[in-house]
């Protein structure tokens, strides 16, 4: 497929899948739940299906349009056969929402996996950052341009850190602006962490390339408020609202609205799980707490990870039962 052919074909066909899907928040902005994998208790810790679908099925009874499957899935250490499975099982969810699964981080890998996922039916593929490996703003440009026609879709990026881009931070904030002005990136997951989200000269810096409409707040509910608010950016992902999908759609909606006293009100719910994720490790939380709440049987973790000690299973489960129940009320 010619670049011309992708963006005059496959990004018109993903505007009309996204559209037929439904499920538009006022003002456009959206809900990105970024869920666990569950897995077997055998030698492989094979992925679990059937438990899979029964998250699955949790987040879109109750609302859910997007669903992200990145960092807490553990992409990043999945082995292309294992990968092949998720997509495939991926594909089969593809008339019930919008599924964006990731790639990468790595040039190879993501190639690799592109390929993979062009199988699929999917309205963009995220890619994983790069943190400590060689890279410039350049060189991941064309790297990322081929891993979109590779997969004959758009791009999703994630900017955890200011360097993502290479060390050049305005080189690499001119490639991103390239990437979204081409189509080649249509969305970008913002994840930067901060003090106070509210101070952010990156953020603004990024806003001067990108329209806010693309950048989604990738942190969870945590700055979600300051974001949309502030920043007016197109929604949020969220991990623990995994947990309480209707609780983070509730945010969400406040926000549109712009009642923000309301959102604050459910953003303090996620909190006491948020803190234990951001002491503890996000996915490894998370992954337990799914379980813990009652969910699904998520299962092992995924090496390079290990399973979290009997007594911080303690502190987590009562925070991921009060979450659960504070979205069933």
């Amino acid at each position: 497929m010619t670049r011309k052919n992708f963006l005059e074909t496959t990004l018109a066909s993903v505007g009309a899948a996204a559209m037929s899907r439904g499920g538009t928040m006022p003002g456009g902005a959206e809900l990105y739940p970024v869920p666990p994998l569950a897995r077997k208790n055998d030698a492989k810790r094979s992925l679990n299906t059937a438990e899979n679908e029964r998250l699955f099925r949790y987040m879109v009874e109750q609302g859910i349009k997007h669903v992200v499957y990145a960092g807490n899935a553990l992409v990043y250490h999945m082995r292309l056969a294992e990968y092949t499975e998720l997509i495939e099982w991926l594909s089969s969810l593809t008339e019930k929402a919008s599924i964006i699964p990731a790639v990468g981080p790595s040039y190879g890998r993501a190639m690799d996996e592109a390929a993979i996922a062009r199988k699929g039916r999917f309205d963009s593929l995220l890619v994983l950052p790069s943190t400590s490996d060689p890279r410039d703003a350049a060189g991941l440009e064309a790297g990322l341009r081929e891993i979109a026609n590779t997969a004959g879709i758009p791009l999703s990026l994630y900017i955890k850190e200011e360097s993502n881009f290479g060390s050049d931070k305005e080189a690499g904030l001119d490639a991103i602006g390239r990437l979204v002005d081409s189509k080649v990136c249509i969305a970008i997951k913002y994840a930067v962490v901060r003090k106070n989200p509210a101070e952010d000269p990156y953020l603004h810096s990024l806003l001067k390339r990108v329209d806010a409409s693309r950048v989604v707040s990738g942190i969870g509910e945590r700055p979600a408020v300051v974001h949309l608010r502030d920043f007016k950016l197109a929604g949020f992902t969220t991990g623990s609202g995994v947990i309480a999908p209707k609780l983070s759609l509730r945010l969400l909606e406040s926000c549109m609205r712009g009642d923000y006293a309301a959102a604050e009100q459910a953003r303090q719910a996620f909190l006491p799980l948020e803190d234990l994720r951001d002491t503890w490790g996000a996915p490894a939380v998370l992954h337990h707490a799914v379980a813990l709440a009652g969910i699904a049987e998520t299962g092992p973790l995924q090496p390079f990870l290990s399973p979290l000690a009997a007594g911080r299973l303690e502190q987590i489960k009562p925070a991921a039962r009060a979450l659960y129940e504070k979205n069933a009320a």
